[in-house]
């Protein structure tokens, strides 16, 4: 579908600058675009590769698995149909770790390394269905919501773009991603209520 949507934009754009006589603009545009692409890639690519080496180092350091466990009565909180111990929480605890940092790209082998471990809980109970639990719903909710401290991602586009306070977005982003984090909260906790007294109903 999305591949056929961007082929007809794409046409539909050359259409419209074969019949206006603008065909030299539109490629001179791509050529700009293209290079602006390579240097936006290769800037980022750096910028993750930092941050997911620093991720990693953490995780030999066993960094990872302390801020886990300052994260368990928030993780607990937040999943509270997850045991203790679950091999999900310390994934669960590296995804968010990434996330606040703004590194979304880095953030999302954890996020996958979460989803998998409780998976595996609906395999082992014979669920045929592959029907989504209630803590993979608020997992990926969460991950949409995404609270940002540091927009590490953010910040390094509007740095290659020229921004002269590329830091600027902290606040603006900090307030907007506490809020989205805190209805995507209420609205998990809202649903799991109402799931759960409709099953004693």
């Amino acid at each position: 579908m999305l591949n056929a949507l961007w082929a007809f934009m794409m046409l539909t754009g050359l259409g419209w600058a074969a019949v206006h006589g603008t065909l030299g603009a539109v490629t001179e545009g791509m050529l700009a675009a293209a290079g602006d692409a390579v240097s936006l890639g290769i800037t980022m690519l750096g910028v993750m590769a930092f941050w997911t080496g620093i991720l990693e180092i953490g995780r030999r350091a066993g960094l990872i698995e302390q801020l886990s466990a300052g994260m368990r009565p928030v993780l607990h909180f937040l999943f509270p149909r997850i045991p203790a111990g679950h091999p999900a929480l310390s994934s669960m605890a590296a995804n968010m770790i990434a996330n606040m940092l703004g590194l979304g790209m880095a953030a999302t082998p954890a996020g996958l390394k979460a989803m998998q471990e409780m998976a595996k809980d609906i395999q082992a109970a014979g669920d045929k269905a592959r029907t989504a639990t209630s803590s993979m719903c608020t997992f990926l909710i969460l991950n949409i919501s995404s609270l940002q401290l540091i927009p590490v991602t953010l910040i390094a586009y509007r740095s290659e773009y020229g921004s002269k306070q590329p830091e600027a977005v902290l606040g603006p982003a900090l307030a907007a991603t506490a809020i989205s984090t805190l209805a995507a909260v209420v609205f998990c906790k809202v649903m799991d209520w109402k799931n759960r007294r409709a099953a004693h109903l």
